[in-house]
């Protein structure tokens, strides 16, 4: 799997946990840090782990990879998981207007989120609990 399906990947991890207002940055021709950013918001410092969660969970449990890195998942209002090639920002809205990663990268070409070939409208399986 190359980075930007795996970038789309795990915005439809993300969407899952309706995640809101996702954004892809293509970073490959203007940076050497990472080929993609993701940057979403989540609603409150629950609904920021809760998609932090799913997503790490479904790419380990589908793509067998861990992150390299996670950040602030106890601070509730900006949460960034490392996959070397896809690094994504989970922000709460004020983080996410005050720090305005879309227009500090604004030479990214932006790529629109799609669900990746193959993958229904709900990539979670239920857990025991919701059968």
């Amino acid at each position: 799997m190359d980075s930007k399906q795996l970038a789309q990947y795990c915005c439809a991890y993300a969407d899952d946990r309706k995640a809101e207002s996702p954004v892809i940055m293509d970073l490959r021709s203007i940076s050497s840090i990472t080929d993609f950013f993701i940057v979403l918001t989540g609603s409150s410092t629950p609904h920021l782990r809760a998609i932090a969660s799913e997503i790490m969970d479904k790419v380990c449990e589908d793509h067998d990879m861990r992150p390299r890195q996670l950040d602030g998942k106890g601070s509730g209002t900006w949460v960034v998981i490392d996959y070397y090639d896809v690094i994504i920002h989970i922000m709460s809205e004020d983080m996410r207007r005050r720090y305005d990663l879309e227009s500090l990268w604004g030479d990214a070409p932006k790529i629109k989120p799609r669900k990746p070939r193959g993958m229904g409208p709900r990539s979670r399986k239920p857990r025991p609990n919701e059968v």
